[in-house]
């Protein structure tokens, strides 16, 4: 989102979030309940930032373990704390451009990431999460997208910074990395995407 990199804090970034993205805890939700459904025991959350996605997934899927990767300590640092010890796994500083952590998960959980990569990383990106994920594992993508109505993008978002895509493209890329996909989820310039691994 607009100036995130500059302006977002670990302590001040669940109410900024909230003002730049007003339905942040109803796509929250959308992507734990996608996730939810495959009863995750192993999860990777790929730009876990302050834990948050991770945590309500862990309200439903209370015998979870998380792996978070993210490029900012700080966040990390607060995930570490909004999280039960006994549910972390691991802690990994890094982008989604880097190395992701072995798998295989049940799941892989992302909000408010993928639309930092241009199109050619996220196809990149659904690939190599295929890789992670057994026949059945479930990736699921809450983000920032180009909406079929102009009047629709509303998310404040930076031109070089931001780079969403157009929810078509982005099943079709995940369609071509070996996932079956649905969108459970829409409001306006967010959509939530599930995509199951193929055999």
């Amino acid at each position: 989102m607009a100036g995130e990199q500059f302006h977002f804090h670990a302590e001040s970034y669940l109410a900024e979030v909230r003002r730049e993205v007003p339905a942040y805890d109803e796509l929250q939700a959308a992507i734990a309940d996608a996730a939810a459904s495959v009863s995750p025991q192993r999860v990777l959350d790929l730009g876990a930032g302050t834990g948050e996605t991770s945590r309500v997934l862990l309200e439903r899927c209370p015998g979870a373990a998380f792996v978070l990767l993210d490029e900012s300590p700080e966040m990390l640092a607060n995930a570490v704390n909004v999280l039960p010890d006994d549910r972390i796994e691991r802690v990994v500083t890094g982008d989604l451009l880097d190395a992701l952590p072995d798998g295989p998960f049940d799941a892989v959980i992302s909000a408010l990431a993928v639309h930092h990569l241009d199109s050619e990383h996220k196809r990149l990106l659904f690939s190599r999460v295929r890789g992670l994920l057994p026949a059945g594992g479930r990736f699921v993508i809450g983000d920032v997208v180009v909406p079929d109505n102009p009047a629709d993008a509303i998310t404040p978002l930076s031109p070089m910074y931001d780079r969403p895509d157009r929810v078509e493209d982005l099943l079709s890329w995940l369609g071509a990395a070996g996932f079956a996909t649905s969108v459970p989820w829409t409001r306006q310039d967010l959509a939530v995407i599930a995509a199951v691994a193929g055999a």
